[in-house]
C-alpha cells in the first residue's frame, strides 16, 4: 500500500487517537517541577552528591536527544503532511517534546549534575550534525516511532529511579508519562495498519526491529555513553528484548499469528521471529555473565 492510500485509510483512526490523546494528556509546567535557585557556578559542578554510574550519561543523552527535535519534526512533517489530524498530531507532539527539553535542561542546570558548558557544546555539535532516523515510508515510520517512543519512556523512567533526588525523579516520571502516551498513539496506529496492509506492515516492522537505533546515535561519544547506560541497567539489549520486542512485536501486534501474508512478508516474519529469539538468547547470556550489552550492538545481531 502506498503512503497516500495508507494515510487516507487510517485518517479516521488518527482522528480517534488524537482525541484519545488529548483526553488523557495532562497540562503541566516545567517551572513547577524544578525549584528555581541560584545555579551552581562552573567550579561547583560535580561537587554535589555523585550520580550513580551511568546515570549522568543517561541524562546527557536524554536531553541532547530532545534537543534534536527540529529534525524529528521535519521528518514527520514531510511524511504526514500539514493537514487534518496528521498535521495536528505532528505539531502537538512537537510542542510536548519541546517541553521535555526545557524541563530536562532546567533540572540539569539547577542540579549541577552536568557541566553546562560541556552540555551546550554537545548540543551545538548534535544539532549542527543533524543526524536523525529517516524512515522511508509511512509504514516504516509507524513501526519505528512505536518502538522508539516506548524505548524512550523506559529509559526516562529507569533514569528517574536511579537518581538520588526526588526532584529528578519527578521530572523523569513526568516526561516518561508523556512518552507513554506517544507510544500508545503509534502502537495503535501500527495495529490498525496491520489490519489494512498486513504484508507491508510486517515487512516494515522487520526492517525497523533489525535496524533499530536509539535516536541519540548522532551524539558525540554515544557508544561510550550507551555502555555506561547499559552497565547501570537503565537500557540495554535485555531491556529492549524483554520490554519491547516480546510484549509489543510478538505480543500486542501478534506478528507470529498474522495470516494471509505475501511470500515476501512470510519470509520477513520468519527472519523477524528468528532475530528476536537470537537477541533474547544473547541478552540472557550477557546479563548472566555480568556483561550487559548496550543498544549500539542491536544492528549487528
Amino acid at each position: 500500500m502506498d503512503d497516500a492510500t495508507m494515510l487516507a485509510e487510517l485518517l479516521p483512526t488518527a482522528e480517534r487517537l488524537v482525541d484519545r490523546h488529548l483526553g488523557m494528556a495532562k497540562e503541566w509546567f516545567p517551572h513547577d517541577l524544578v525549584e528555581w535557585r541560584v545555579p551552581p557556578t562552573e567550579a561547583m559542578v560535580g561537587t554535589q552528591q555523585p550520580l550513580p554510574d551511568g546515570v549522568a550519561s543517561a541524562l546527557f543523552v536524554n536531553v541532547l536527544t530532545e534537543d534534536n527535535l527540529p529534525y524529528y519534526f521535519a521528518s514527520l512533517d514531510g511524511l504526514f503532511g500539514r493537514d487534518g489530524a496528521w498535521g495536528y498530531w505532528t505539531r502537538r507532539w512537537t510542542a510536548e517534546e519541546g517541553r521535555h527539553s526545557i524541563v530536562l535542561r532546567d533540572y540539569l542546570i539547577m542540579s549541577g549534575h552536568i557541566d553546562p558548558v560541556t552540555l551546550e557544546r554537545a548540543r551545538m555539535a548534535q544539532v549542527t550534525g543533524g543526524v536523525s532516523p529517516q524512515p522511508t515510508s509511512i509504514a516504516d515510520a509507524f513501526a519505528y516511532l512505536a518502538l522508539q517512543e516506548l524505548a524512550t519512556r523506559i529509559a526516562h523512567h529507569n533514569t528517574g529511579k536511579a537518581l538520588p533526588d526526588g526532584e529528578g525523579y519527578g521530572v523523569m516520571k513526568r516526561v516518561a508519562a508523556d512518552e507513554n502516551l506517544h507510544y500508545l498513539f503509534y502502537r495503535d496506529l501500527v495495529s490498525a495498519a496491520l489490519e489494512i496492509d498486513p504484508s507491508g506492515m510486517v515487512e516494515a516492522i522487520k526492517r525497523q526491529v533489525i535496524g533499530f537505533e536509539m535516536p541519540g546515535t548522532g551524539i558525540t561519544g554515544f557508544a561510550e555513553h550507551s555502555k555506561a547506560i547499559a552497565r547501570a541497567g537503565i537500557y540495554d539489549l535485555r531491556v529492549h528484548h524483554d520490554s519491547i520486542l516480546r510484549p509489543v512485536v510478538l505480543g500486542h501486534w501478534d506478528i507470529a499469528g498474522r495470516e494471509g501474508l505475501t511470500p515476501a512478508a512470510e519470509k520477513a516474519r520468519t527472519r523477524l521471529v528468528q532475530f528476536i529469539t537470537r537477541l533474547g538468547r544473547a541478552s540472557t547470556r550477557a546479563t548472566s555473565g555480568g556483561r550487559p550489552e548496550p543498544m549500539v550492538e542491536v544492528s549487528s545481531r
